[in-house]
């Protein structure tokens, strides 16, 4: 099996993978291996893993660029390339049969986690693969035929990014019709929710696997939000997601 070079974040001295638990969507509180993807083609100014893309030289803004000491990433910095096989290796030292591929936008290496999959199956086949997306590029169909879940959080207007880059009907149409797809959307405040609805009817998306989950990097931001949301989920018939990686670790990286 010819083997292939997956981008990922960079963690230390190595790539960021780690055991953790799901901290989103539907899959909240199970125990997972974590593969954190570098690159992203999209750019959120909210973004809690910007070091995966807002490099030096890059014109993105953010929302900490006004914090004192926060300044661009250098990429050589934050991005480490590791064959595919090692990969595997690394996620198989981990007694989880759980994998999350994670970003960063992931499917943009479509062809790289074909070949760790393909390598941690030969291992155990009972392994299961979710992937973390934005709903903008669809996956071939290979890797979909590996894959076992899709956690797709479609980007609103509060990401700062253009409707033009973030809303493809192609890719979200897929996911809609596919049963392994649930999706995320980030809430800021109330006047999101009407651009949630019309993502929904355009693009023909089932409410019964629509989860609402409070933006925030922190555990204050995501009280204050959190608390209206639930009303909403409950009253308008939503999942609800929370964030409990943030309640357990706060922003801590490889957790």
């Amino acid at each position: 099996m010819a083997d292939t070079l997956l981008k990922l974040a960079r963690l230390h001295d190595g790539p960021e993978i780690f055991h953790s638990l799901q901290g989103e969507g539907i899959s909240s509180g199970v125990p997972s291996v974590f593969v954190r993807a570098s690159l992203c083609n999209l750019h959120c100014r909210w973004c809690d893993t910007d070091y995966t893309w807002n490099w030096e030289g890059t014109p993105w803004e953010h929302e900490r660029d006004q914090e004192p000491g926060y300044q661009k990433f250098r990429r050589d910095d934050t991005l480490i390339e590791i064959p595919a096989r090692q990969v595997a290796e690394k996620v198989a030292s981990f007694s989880c049969l759980r994998v999350i591929l994670t970003g960063g936008e992931p499917l943009l290496q479509d062809k790289a986690w074909q070949t760790m999959i393909q390598h941690l199956q030969e291992k155990n086949p009972a392994y299961r693969f979710e992937v973390e997306t934005n709903g903008t590029i669809t996956p071939s169909a290979d890797l979909d035929a590996q894959i076992h879940q899709y956690n797709v959080s479609p980007k609103l207007e509060n990401s700062g990014n253009s409707a033009s880059i973030r809303c493809h009907a192609e890719t979200l149409a897929f996911f809609a019709q596919s049963p392994k797809a649930w999706f995320k959307f980030v809430i800021s405040s109330s006047e999101d929710l009407a651009e949630v609805d019309t993502i929904i009817s355009t693009h023909a998306i089932p409410q019964s696997r629509v989860l609402l989950m409070p933006e925030g990097r922190d555990e204050p931001t995501l009280q204050q939000r959190r608390l209206w949301l639930a009303d909403v989920c409950r009253d308008r018939n939503f999942r609800y997601s929370d964030r409990l990686h943030i309640q357990l670790w706060g922003s801590q990286r490889g957790v």
